[in-house]
């Protein structure tokens, strides 16, 4: 039974997945070696190498060989000792025979994980406590072992109450904010969410999901439309949060001064038995009780002192006959504030009530954003990822010594300056676009007056809110808070996603030769190096988290944070593919969550969700929206879909699915219009121009996930409709762009004008050809891919025999050597094989293969710290050359000379 369900060894070795690499697999030979419902081994690890102390509940993805597997066919885990364990899965992708592509998969919570397990087929097994989603008419609730959480369908809370047991632990949850209508001393209108729209998304029994829309709304002013996701996971007495906010605001009147969420608790029990926790570093805790028994002039005894110290409840009996009479004479601390306004400090502060000072209790550096207030009959704790990251950032705990607490943490600080969404420049003369061309000429920025509008774009924030039985004790809250910060996540093992042929051209690390060594070194150096930049620069900060910087200043020795369009990267030319390739090859930790966090970043903050360039991007700038370029290659699904299916992410799922009709905000925005000298043919009504690869292929990734996760056929239709008529075209891929019907999907006109743009393969469009092309056959428009692959980077010779055009230079040669490679691959062409590899170790317009590792640690006066620099780096030159790297040796491994 056994030898059914796996692959033997033999055909691993036959695919090349046993050692050291593999090269790019094509699904097609995949299913050519396997039949239908053979399943292939399918190990899953922790990223971190070893089980978590505490899981707060696991989703992941796996993916499946063409043909290996029908979708929807029972799947379950193991543990490495074969012990069944509990799970829940569905299909989130399929392949064009129906097969199962992708399939999601839960793990329950708790603290007794397996190290390892397996996906096998097979019925899961249910948790012996399985998650209950109740539905009726006014309220939906959850269960999930002793905890019970009330979610009404409208009203301004987002959970009615929460129980452990039947005791009530925490009455109302509300989302909160406030905007002021100056960035100083302005009048502030508070805000309460307002609950539009519940669905239910899936029921258990080892997961449950919630999904609630809405909008802010108070004083007559209704703004700030959210999203938020409610998690419960088996074993858990806690909710996963997912909190998505959509700033609609006036920049120049609108600033937002608070965002976060309140939960009511409700005290019982003497104040001495009452409880204060904040996380503040990893493993550390800021543990006091709302009544001190410690430290008094008189010591109510050890065993007294003991039991406040460990969150219990305290008998009367066991404090000292001289102090018990005293009690009220003990001040009680009812308010308390851990405040984290930077990346580098917190400050904890308390007072006994309102009209009374606040007396400072401790600070610190970067508080892991959880708090706590409660007694031994039960409490609440909530937690917010990315803390310190995202700051300014606040828990505060108010009423403690009351009946009822609450509990505010608080993703944007009312203690700190109001958020400022204004343009951070004047027009400076640059009305029209004679002016504009000279900014961009000397700053980069493609400046326009208007354009620089940071209403719509998103921001997305996970927390995790806990009703407790009793105040946990401090490993508890310990390993709560860190599970919170630095989520244990479970990812399937490189050379089984390898194996599925997912996600184009890539290998697995090779370093069987000094030339392979060479590159595979400056492979992991570079991302090594940008991940550590991410806290040398302090790439901080609410809107800001996530991203990275564009260019670097070597006279200043500081990326170029000021300079037009110089500044945050916005994804040019493609980072986080860079990235997330890089996280498919080895599983690294460090790299999956930075790749991560770039995805939480540039899909939301990058992008408009709402308003006149809803689905459209923003090019690199000053700040996340201030250039005036608003296109899809930024708002590109490529970039998401990776996190997508080794998540599950519903978030990602939502914003990919937005971006289906992003082309269609093209009618209004002309990516070309300031073009000096650009010839304007009026065009029919609803055809538009379109590039083929900045923005085809951007909205094709959209299409193309679509069609995965549904099979509708309307989005393959949409993607053969496109492919056919851009291979019909004279010079296909080499005419670069082409007017475009919107009601069809078909490129119009005989294209027999050759234009080619460094721009257009950079943005993922060799990735999603690569998918395309193994899923739908269209001949023409293979030949016009794989032309354009041939030509771009052709020597002037060859170019001025095959054509009767002007050859122009070529820039980003090294980057585009991808290309070449993947010609070689596609045609056997052993000659291409050699010149892509030519081209790639030229440097030419890149970044270079480094002899050794490159980086210089500077020091002194001429710094602002110590600093660490690559020389000649730019984002651009990384990410093309990572990503030439990764595929070149996928694609052409063998032709790559063995020595230097």
């Amino acid at each position: 039974m056994k030898e059914d369900l796996t692959v033997r060894r033999r055909d691993l070795l036959r695919l090349g997945l046993l050692g050291g690499a593999a090269a790019w697999i094509p699904p097609e030979t995949l299913a050519a070696t396997r039949p239908v419902a053979r399943a292939p081994q399918t190990p899953v690890r922790w990223i971190d190498g070893a089980a978590p102390v505490l899981s707060l509940g696991q989703t992941y993805g796996v993916p499946w060989p063409r043909g290996a597997i029908r979708a929807n066919a029972p799947l379950s885990l193991r543990a490495e000792d074969g012990r069944s364990l509990p799970s829940q899965h569905w299909t989130l992708a399929t392949w064009p025979d129906g097969s199962l592509k992708w399939s999601a998969h839960a793990v329950p919570a708790g603290t007794d994980q397996p190290s390892a397990l397996n996906v096998v087929p097979g019925r899961p097994q249910a948790p012996d406590a399985p998650v209950l989603v109740r539905e009726n008419g006014d309220a939906v609730e959850i269960v999930s072992g002793a905890a019970r959480w009330r979610i009404p369908r409208s009203g301004r809370t987002v959970i009615t109450g929460a129980w452990s047991g039947a005791r009530q632990v925490m009455g109302a949850l509300s989302l909160v904010a406030s905007v002021d209508d100056a960035p100083e001393a302005g009048r502030r209108t508070r805000l309460t969410g307002r609950i539009d729209r519940l669905t239910v998304e899936q029921k258990g029994p080892v997961r449950a999901v919630i999904k609630i829309e809405g909008v802010h709304e108070g004083e007559g002013r209704t703004m700030l439309p959210f999203t938020l996701r409610f998690y419960a996971y088996a074993g858990g007495d806690h909710l996963r949060v997912v909190h998505s906010l959509i700033f609609d605001g006036d920049p120049a009147r609108d600033f937002v001064s608070s965002i976060g969420l309140s939960a009511a608790v409700p005290m019982a029990g003497a104040a001495h038995d009452r409880h204060v926790r904040l996380a503040t570093a990893e493993g550390s805790l800021f543990s006091e009780a709302v009544r001190p028994l410690t430290g008094l002039r008189r010591d109510p005894g050890a065993a007294a002192r003991a039991a406040q110290i460990a969150g219990k409840a305290v008998a009367l009996d066991n404090i000292a006959p001289g102090v018990r009479p005293l009690l009220d004479r003990i001040p009680t601390w009812s308010d308390f504030t851990l405040s984290q306004l930077t990346a580098d400090g917190f400050a904890i502060a308390k007072r006994t009530a309102p009209g009374h000072a606040w007396v400072d209790a401790t600070a610190g550096t970067r508080s892991l954003g959880l708090g706590y207030v409660g007694s031994p009959q039960g409490g609440v704790a909530m937690a917010a990822r990315y803390f310190w990251q995202r700051h300014p950032a606040q828990i505060d705990i108010r009423g403690a010594a009351g009946d009822e607490a609450a509990l505010n943490l608080w993703l944007w600080s009312p203690d700190a300056r109001p958020m400022d969404m204004r343009p951070y420049r004047g027009v400076m003369g640059m009305e029209g676009y004679d002016g504009q061309n000279e900014g961009l000429a000397i700053t980069y920025e493609d400046y326009e007056p208007g354009w620089d509008s940071a209403t719509g774009v998103a921001r997305t924030s996970e927390l995790t809110l806990w009703a407790c039985a009793a105040t946990p004790d401090s490993e508890r809250l310990s390993a709560m808070a860190q599970a919170n910060a630095v989520p244990p996540q479970l990812m399937v093992a490189p050379e089984r996603i390898h194996m599925a042929g997912v996600f184009g051209p890539w290998s697995l690390p090779d370093r069987s030769s000094p030339m392979k060594a060479r590159i595979e070194d400056q492979i992991s150096n570079l991302a090594d190096f940008y991940e550590g930049e991410v806290d040398r620069r302090r790439w901080y900060g609410f809107w800001n988290h996530g991203d990275v910087m564009h260019s670097y200043d070597e006279d200043r020795h500081q990326w170029r944070y000021d300079i037009g369009g110089f500044a945050w990267d916005n994804s040019e030319l493609s980072p986080d593919l860079w990235l997330w390739l890089s996280v498919l090859r080895s599983g690294d930790p460090k790299l999956f969550r930075f790749a991560e966090a770039m995805t939480r970043h540039t899909g939301e903050v990058d992008v408009y969700h709402l308003g006149r360039f809803k689905g459209l991007g923003t090019r690199h700038g000053v700040q996340h929206w201030s250039d005036s370029s608003k296109q899809p290659r930024v708002s590109n699904v490529v970039y998401r879909r990776i996190f997508y299916y080794l998540t599950a992410d519903e978030r990602v799922g939502d914003l990919m699915r937005d971006l289906l009709d992003s082309d269609q905000a093209l009618r209004h925005v002309e990516i070309g219009r300031k073009v000096p000298g650009a010839e304007r043919t009026p065009l029919p009504e609803g055809v538009i121009d379109l590039s083929f690869g900045t923005m085809w292929c951007s909205v094709a990734s959209a299409w193309l996930t679509e069609w995965e996760r549904t099979g509708e056929r309307k989005w393959r239709d949409r993607l053969m409709a496109g492919m056919d008529s851009i291979g019909r075209l004279k010079r296909g891929w080499l005419a670069g762009a082409a007017p475009y019907d919107l009601a069809t999907g078909r490129f119009l006109g005989d294209g027999g004008k050759i234009s080619l743009s460094h721009l257009n393969a950079v943005f993922g469009a060799l990735e999603v050809n690569a998918e395309l092309l193994q899923l739908i056959d269209v001949p023409h428009y293979r030949k016009a891919w794989l032309d354009y692959c041939r030509w771009f980077n052709a020597p002037r010779a060859e170019w001025e025999v095959a054509f009767h055009e002007p050859y122009k230079g070529r820039n980003l040669r090294e980057g585009h050597s991808r290309l070449t490679a993947y010609l070689a691959r596609e045609t056997g062409d052993s000659a291409m094989a050699r010149r892509a590899w030519v081209e790639f170790l030229s440097g030419e317009a890149g970044l270079g293969l480094s002899r050794g590792d490159p980086r210089v640690t500077l020091t002194g006066a001429r710094v602002i710290a110590p600093t660490v620099e690559w020389p000649d780096v730019s984002t651009n030159a990384a990410a093309q050359w990572g990503l030439a790297a990764i595929q070149n040796l996928a694609l052409i491994p063998d032709a790559l000379p063995t020595q230097d």
